[in-house]
């Protein structure tokens, strides 16, 4: 068994941080669990930043085969802390033991399918425009692109996804596929979660023989190390996965730079579902049933919950309405990641139940200790057009089904919704006219738009897009999940007329590397 020490990993070292002190607890229970993990300093982030800054260049300049080894090496040590891992993150966030290791295995793969990418070459987006020497009026040089990293990436570890959004998850993944050495801050709601995979990142580092500076972790007891880590003028880029309030926070820090960086943060989606009439009237309760299951998933913890449903009022939306009532009050309560999470779904729910233009359908069983109980509301298009507080996202398994009363109205309400990382759509045959005029409102909105399904699951693939338009994500053209996401990390440099000996070998004329390259507007 591997024994928990609290201390930040840096330059390939473990030190007990000395700003303050973080335990994770058990939600379940509300046992405060051991160790304490000493809090970091704005020196332990200076050290760090020092230390990934001096081990750019050399890693970035690694071949694509090491690169690959070293991610594959991640998940191979992530898989051999065994048990032990699940156990420890079971304790730190309630979690069932099932999901947990879909979760590791997810996380793995990812790291995995960046090793591909690696290997593939595509995500270099190589070019070459060869020289036109005689052409008239003007000769062209010759002209080369390629992708290079943008250097040293924070990333802040997500709460609702302890092992495939934190400190191995998909932001370090991509980064360190794209070339650039990863500073995490860790979730503070699992410490020791973070801990056991920042130790299995630091031997994959050790093993592959690279610079120490690659990676560190770091814990912040409070926020101003973590405002320290996007401030600090060697962090060229960062991730983050969280609140609306937090994410806008680091980004203005992150914007306000004397260099400004890229800040690639998911914060908030209520991810709708569009219920069309004629998959309503053949299936609206088989629908409703699928539905409620996808909202108490999880305790509806996830970044793509079913926080609305839209449908033109009708019989039809009614038993659906009824059925999905039904299904609500007999789902139990679920233990929640934290108390703080617990608290905010209860004040938001408390809320809309107070809302005199909302109607209470339905509540789940209640629990005891760090619980939510799920909540079903509904509304008239027109209230909630009139009122945008019904348009915020309330974290767990609460959702509102608004009512519209006919076509236009549904349109409005589409028109009046923020950005999402998600919109599902339920229809049959005869609802594919209808839906084929509400696509080009869609996609301004979503990131991904999915057909007779929930967007509770998000495949971890070279087509998937888990990102949106605001406030889903800060940038909606990028992808947090997926092959795509290396993007972010990435800049293009044009070559020209650069001497064949000076030119990167995946640019050179015979193509060493045998990587896909677009030659004079032809991939080949």
């Amino acid at each position: 068994m591997m024994t928990l020490t609290g201390e930040l990993l840096i330059g390939g070292k473990r030190r007990f941080g000395t700003n303050g002190e973080i335990k994770g607890v058990n939600p379940a229970s509300g046992e405060t669990l051991e160790p304490a993990f000493g809090g970091a300093t704005k020196a332990d982030v200076e050290a760090a930043a020092a230390l990934a800054h001096e081990a750019f260049a050399s890693y970035r300049a690694l071949p694509y085969e090491t690169r690959a080894t070293f991610l594959e090496a991640i998940a191979e040590h992530i898989e051999a802390i065994g048990d032990d891992l699940i156990v420890r993150v079971m304790a730190e966030t309630g979690l069932p033991r099932a999901r947990l290791e879909g979760e590791r295995g997810r996380t793995t793969g990812q790291l995995r399918l960046f090793a591909s990418v690696l290997r593939d070459g595509g995500f270099l987006e190589a070019r070459i425009d060869p020289a036109m020497p005689d052409r008239k009026p003007l000769p062209r040089p010759d002209l080369r692109l390629r992708n290079v990293p943008l250097g040293p990436v924070a990333v802040f570890g997500a709460s609702n996804f302890p092992l495939a959004f934190s400190v191995a998850g998909g932001d370090t993944a991509s980064a360190l596929a794209a070339g650039c050495p990863v500073i995490v801050k860790a979730h503070p709601a699992h410490p020791g979660t973070s801990e056991l995979i920042g130790r299995a990142i630091q031997a994959a580092v050790a093993s592959v023989g690279l610079h120490p500076g690659v990676f560190a972790m770091i814990h912040d007891s409070g926020y101003e190390v973590s405002q320290a880590l996007v401030a600090d003028a060697r962090i060229k880029a960062a991730g983050f996965t969280g609140s609306r309030r937090g994410g806008l926070a680091l980004l203005a820090i992150a914007q306000g730079r004397p260099e400004p960086i890229p800040f690639y943060a998911e914060m908030s989606s209520i991810n709708p579902v569009i219920l069309l009439p004629a998959a309503l009237a053949a299936r609206g309760p088989a629908i409703a049933e699928g539905f409620v299951g996808a909202l108490t998933l999880g305790a509806g913890q996830f970044c793509t919950n079913l926080g609305l449903i839209l449908a033109i009022d009708g019989p039809e939306l009614t038993a659906f309405i009824d059925a999905a009532g039904k299904a609500v009050e007999a789902a139990p309560a679920a233990v929640m990641l934290t108390p703080g999470i617990c608290q905010a779904f209860a004040h938001g729910v408390a809320a809309l139940n107070d809302a005199p233009e909302v109607t209470t359908v339905a509540r789940g069983q209640t629990g005891v200790g760090h619980t939510g109980q799920a909540a079903l509301f509904s509304v008239s298009g027109a209230d909630f057009l009139a009122n945008p507080h019904l348009h915020e996202e309330v974290f767990g398994a609460a959702s509102i089904v608004v009512r519209a009363a006919d076509q236009a109205e549904l349109e409005k309400v589409i028109a009046a919704i923020e950005g999402q990382l998600t919109i599902a759509i339920h229809m049959d045959e005869a609802d594919h006219g209808l839906a084929g005029d509400l696509l080009p409102a869609l996609e301004l909105k979503a990131g991904r738009i999915l057909v007779n399904g929930f967007g509770t699951g998000v495949e971890v693939a070279h087509a998937m897009v888990h990102g949106g338009p605001f406030p889903s994500t800060s940038d909606g053209r990028t992808t947090s999940v997926g092959s795509l996401a290396i993007a972010r990390f990435l800049r293009p440099v044009s070559y020209q007329n650069l001497p064949e000996a000076l030119l990167p070998a995946e640019l050179k004329t015979d193509n060493p590397l045998g990587v896909t390259r677009r030659v004079d507007g032809k991939v080949g």
